[in-house]
């Protein structure tokens, strides 16, 4: 077994211009633009980007219609919690008139019985 040789800068040289070779001729041998399956690609590719824009703007359009539902729903539950605190103030307020109407009546009799 002989050990390991190492290439020589000929040998190098002249695998890089291979290399070199081998890449230009792949790159030659690539359809151009104007090949039908190329354009078939293109196509495909921006109708995909069409509708992944369109998803996108559907999206956008449930969750603008989501906030605008929540915020309708906020302004039902603050409307209704000010209706009822307008209820309990009138309640607080009409219960007050009527001690007030039975207390008056009290002293009114008390009044009546001293005289």
């Amino acid at each position: 077994m002989s050990g390991f040789k190492s290439p020589s800068f000929a040998d190098r040289q002249k695998a890089a211009q291979d290399a070199r070779k081998n890449i230009l001729a792949k790159f030659k041998a690539a359809p151009s633009a104007d090949d039908p399956a190329v354009q078939a690609r293109i196509a495909e590719r921006t109708a995909l980007a069409a509708a992944r824009e369109e998803k996108k703007a559907a999206r956008e359009a449930e969750k603008l219609a989501e906030k605008a539902r929540a915020a309708e729903e906020a302004a039902a539950e603050v409307a209704r919690i000010a209706r009822e605190k307008e209820e309990a103030e009138a309640a607080r307020i009409a219960m007050e008139a009527e001690q007030k109407a039975a207390r008056d009546a009290r002293y009114a009799a008390r009044k009546a019985r001293k005289k």
